[in-house]
């Protein structure tokens, strides 16, 4: 009898070629303090991974994911290996933490960028460790664990705002909504700020209703606006993707944020 590919807990093993697929244990920025307990990511703060395969390299080129807009989902789907871990279950930034740990199993921690000059508008080529980027750990408990709901005084109007944190599924629905205005409305009927708003906050002094809500945030004072947003950003998990280059042209410092371009999940090689 010929050999055969298993599975097990320390990975996928193929008993013919004596080789077994290595497995990473991943930081979760969250530490999953949002995740309810129904959710298979409730309080993990790490995550195993295996290391990318030619089987991964299939998904990210396959044209029906791409379409689709889940080639990220599907590839974290693989690489999780358990059928309860839903990606869109995940925060922004936990899934770009996994999506980050998962390319370097795939292709290594180098990664090649172009970083624009701050002071002479130069074009500069640079080669960044991945490995190097620090995580940026969820910066304020929710109001209770396991509960996707975080607390915020705006600062003129003093009303009191509960939010939550966009999840994937939160951004695939806000994507949908944006578009169907766009196909009904025209261009000129998307507001980012105030679509966005809308799909974080689940009330405002106690009312939760979403009419009320958007009724609000149209007549929000710009700076209660401005503050919640950079409370929002401020406390959101993920990767810190902050950098700082010296130019090649001017030799003077820029601070830029790392680029993610159609290079990240298929580097030169």
């Amino acid at each position: 009898m010929g050999g055969k590919v298993s599975n097990n807990k320390m990975g996928i093993k193929s008993d013919i070629f004596n080789w077994e697929v290595p497995i990473e244990t991943v930081p979760l920025p969250s530490k999953g303090k949002i995740y309810s307990k129904d959710s298979w990511f409730h309080m993990k703060e790490t995550i195993d991974i295996k290391s990318m395969t030619a089987n991964e390299e299939d998904i990210l080129a396959s044209q029906a994911y791409i379409k689709k807009g889940v080639v990220v989902d599907e590839l974290i789907k693989s690489c999780v290996m358990d059928r309860n871990a839903d990606p869109k279950d995940l925060l922004i930034g936990d899934k770009n933490a996994l999506a980050m740990a998962i390319r370097i199993t795939g292709y290594g921690s180098s990664y090649d960028a172009s970083i624009v000059c701050q002071h002479c508008r130069h074009k500069n080529q640079k080669v960044f460790n991945l490995t190097e980027l620090p995580i940026k750990p969820l910066q304020a408990d929710p109001i209770e664990p396991g509960l996707n709901c975080f607390e915020f005084i705006l600062p003129v109007t003093k009303k009191k705002v509960y939010f939550k944190l966009q999840t994937g599924r939160d951004e695939e629905i806000l994507q949908k909504t944006i578009e169907n205005k766009r196909n009904i409305l025209g261009e000129m009927s998307i507001g980012p700020i105030t679509s966005n708003l809308e799909s974080m906050i689940i009330s405002i002094d106690g009312i939760e209703e979403a009419g009320k809500i958007k009724e609000f945030i149209s007549i929000m004072p710009a700076y209660d606006s401005r503050s919640l947003r950079s409370y929002m950003s401020k406390i959101q998990p993920g990767m810190d993707m902050n950098v700082t280059i010296k130019c090649d042209n001017c030799g003077e410092k820029s601070e830029a944020f790392l680029p993610i371009n159609a290079n990240f999940f298929w580097p030169a090689v």
